[in-house]
């Protein structure tokens, strides 16, 4: 392991550091991009689409509302159909994968990254990174939060405000801190 580089050791899910040069300049890259992005008049709003589609892994026909921002880009997949609101945030560390027809409401925030328990390993400025799946159809609320390794399932329902820190079956909604199950289609009949 001590051969990886630290983008190996982040996208492999192991600790590894974030302010090494490499990946800060790929940070800054994305900040960048995001920087300019959120400057566009909103009548440019083609090249805001052509800026974002240059730093993202992959993606489809999708509208973002600018305040947004990222860590790196590369790690974001986006399927048809995809928009977010106004300021929101996803730190991709690892992937995070949308499916088709997903919607996120202003101030949605999505995390893959997250600090070691040991305080030691936080103080030396260590992270981890666990990917996020989110299905197709998939509407999160506004102020939602999205914590490292969560899938959600298609059709489900985020609630405003939801802090997900587990993963939400298909045609469920979940609110509240911690999200909590308040509907699932799953288990009623038409």
């Amino acid at each position: 392991m001590n051969d990886l580089s630290e983008k190996q050791k982040m996208l492999a899910g192991l600790e590894y550091f974030p302010s090494n040069k490499e990946m800060h300049a790929e940070r800054m890259h994305a900040k960048t991009q995001c920087h300019l992005f959120n400057q566009l008049e909103p009548k440019d709003y083609k090249q805001g689409m052509k800026l974002l589609k240059a730093l993202f892994g992959s993606c489809h026909n999708f509208w973002i509302e600018p305040q947004f921002y990222c860590d790196y880009g590369y790690n974001i997949h986006i399927g048809k159909n995809f928009y977010a609101n106004h300021n929101v945030v996803i730190l991709d560390a690892a992937p995070v994968t949308f499916g088709d027809d997903v919607l996120l409401a202003p101030s949605v925030l999505i995390s893959t990254a997250t600090h070691p328990k040991d305080p030691q390993k936080r103080k030396k400025g260590m992270e981890t990174a666990s990917p996020i799946t989110i299905g197709n159809g998939v509407w999160i609320g506004m102020g939602a939060k999205i914590l490292p390794g969560v899938n959600i399932g298609e059709n489900a329902i985020i609630g405003a405000g939801a802090v997900v820190t587990k993963d939400v079956a298909e045609n469920t909604t979940v609110a509240g801190v911690p999200a909590t199950v308040i509907d699932n289609k799953n288990n009623q009949r038409d």
